[in-house]
């Protein structure tokens, strides 16, 4: 039987100014540990500090701008576009631009605050 899920998780955002974290699927929301799904809105200026995740990470942009630092250089990520990181990758996300972004993050295995592993 399908499982619905009423209202998201709100989650505590790393990072300044403050980014609105909605998770829907995930060990705090659902008991769920093989994958998390949120929503994220981050205002015009967000930048959380560099991490080194043990998972792999999907983010689908649905407006705005998110740029993407990793160990190579860096890219942003459009309206319409995803990017994928890799567990033990080097990674920095921030919304730079004025708009802020609203993007889906998918974290597999979910995500937690001991596997995310950030810098400082």
């Amino acid at each position: 039987m399908p499982r619905w899920i009423e209202k998201p998780v709100t989650a505590e955002a790393a990072g300044t100014p403050p980014k609105l974290i909605e998770e829907f699927v995930g060990v705090p929301s659902t008991g769920t540990a093989e994958v998390s799904v949120a929503r994220m809105r981050s205002p015009g200026g967000w930048q959380e500090p560099r991490q080194r995740p043990q998972f792999r990470e999907i983010t689908l942009v649905l407006a705005g701008e998110l740029c993407v630092e990793f160990a190579g250089g860096k890219r942003t990520v459009r309206a319409g576009q995803a990017v994928m990181t890799e567990p033990g990758e080097w990674v920095r996300y921030s919304t730079p631009a004025a708009q802020g972004a609203e993007y889906v993050a998918i974290c597999l295995p979910a995500f937690t605050p001991q596997s995310v592993h950030r810098e400082g």
